[in-house]
């Protein structure tokens, strides 16, 4: 059709790549690109989800019972817990709470691709700080906190941290995290993303939770998600720690009623079945440890993998190796000009990723 009239639409928006979610697998291929959970559900979660799941009545807008759980498992108030559908809904709440016009979000970069949509959908400006360089093999990928600071402005109104950081891998430490803080303004939202937190093992990183810095600094919201280590990614829900009144700010953006009844069993479900889930962690962090392991035998400099993936920086050549891999039925994650980021998925998936990179390792590395 040609010579149609559409609907105004943003400047910003329209030059705004929408998301590309991980390409699909085929019968006989290994989807590694969407850092999702490889096991099944559990049976208590099937049970949940089939016999307590009312499907023709509303949810409940606030998902109390699951906030009331979590509160209870963290020392604080129903009210300074928040859920949405998946934890990129809250950050996409918090920054509509914080930010229009004229203000500014800093976030490192790389990291979640989302993040630079989440300022311009605001209209705010984004500013991207880059990963911090270290000398040094295995050592790449990390954020700089130091520069995070430096880029502070008074038109500054939210930092996002993401550690472990998707999609190269590596925590911020304790110690840095701590020192960061201490020079951001007390009036900056800090929203610190640990979806991958579960299957951190680095001893000396951040854990917002267990260390409780949101009681210590009110500006800090800690971020986790039900999708990756419980593996309820395809049902949406994730949740935020913070003050009260910081949780409201956000809890007025969001989309009423978009966490489903669905999704708020089958996370209660997940905390009864903790223990049984944590299992599957440990096995897929083993696999993490063995795809690590054989990756840099071959000569690939890989950052600290601490989530469920490992990144590969392939750099200007990362079409080509990611094609090497498609070829070989295993569907990466590809960032071009930068690197692949694969998931930790079946057993059998792991020989056969570093068959592939074993296979190009010399003619492709950077």
């Amino acid at each position: 059709m040609t010579d149609e009239i559409l609907p105004r639409i943003r400047p910003a928006i329209a030059a705004l790549a929408p998301y590309r979610q991980g390409k699909p697998a085929g019968p006989d291929a290994f989807k590694l690109s969407s850092n999702e959970n490889p096991f099944d559900p559990l049976p208590s979660v099937v049970e949940a989800l089939t016999h307590i799941t009312p499907i023709n009545r509303y949810p409940d807008a606030t998902a109390g019972r699951l906030r009331e759980r979590l509160g209870a498992r963290y020392g604080v108030r129903p009210d300074e817990v928040h859920v949405a559908s998946g934890s990129v809904s809250i950050l996409h709440q918090l920054i509509l709470a914080t930010s229009s016009v004229g203000d500014e979000v800093i976030y490192a970069w790389r990291s979640f691709e989302a993040y630079p949509s989440l300022p311009l959908v605001a209209g705010a400006t984004g500013v991207q700080v880059p990963l911090r360089q270290v000398e040094g093999p295995n050592s790449g990928g990390r954020h700089d906190l130091d520069a995070m600071a430096d880029a502070v402005t008074d038109r500054t109104r939210a930092i996002i941290v993401c550690t472990p950081n998707n999609p190269t891998g590596p925590i911020v430490t304790s110690a840095e995290f701590a020192a960061f803080v201490e020079r951001v303004p007390a009036d900056v939202l800090i929203i610190l993303d640990e979806a991958y937190g579960e299957f951190v093992t680095a001893p000396d990183a951040v854990n917002g939770l267990e260390e409780r810095i949101f009681e210590r600094h009110p500006n800090v919201v800690v971020l986790r998600t039900f999708s990756k280590a419980y593996g309820l990614a395809g049902l949406r829900v994730g949740y935020a720690i913070g003050h009260e009144k910081v949780l409201d700010a956000a809890r007025t953006t969001g989309i009423p009623l978009s966490v489903t009844s669905a999704a708020e069993n089958a996370a209660i479900a997940s905390l009864d079945a903790e223990a049984e889930l944590l299992e599957r962690v440990a096995a897929i962090v083993e696999r993490r440890t063995v795809l690590v392991e054989g990756l840099r035998a071959q000569g690939w400099d890989v950052p600290d993998a601490q989530g469920n993936f490992v990144w590969l920086p392939t750099g200007d050549r990362t079409d080509e190796a990611a094609a090497a891999f498609v070829e070989g039925d295993l569907i990466v994650r590809p960032f071009s000009g930068d690197g692949i980021r694969i998931s930790v998925g079946e057993h059998e998936s792991v020989d056969k990723v570093l068959q592939v990179s074993g296979s190009i390792v010399r003619t492709l590395q950077p």
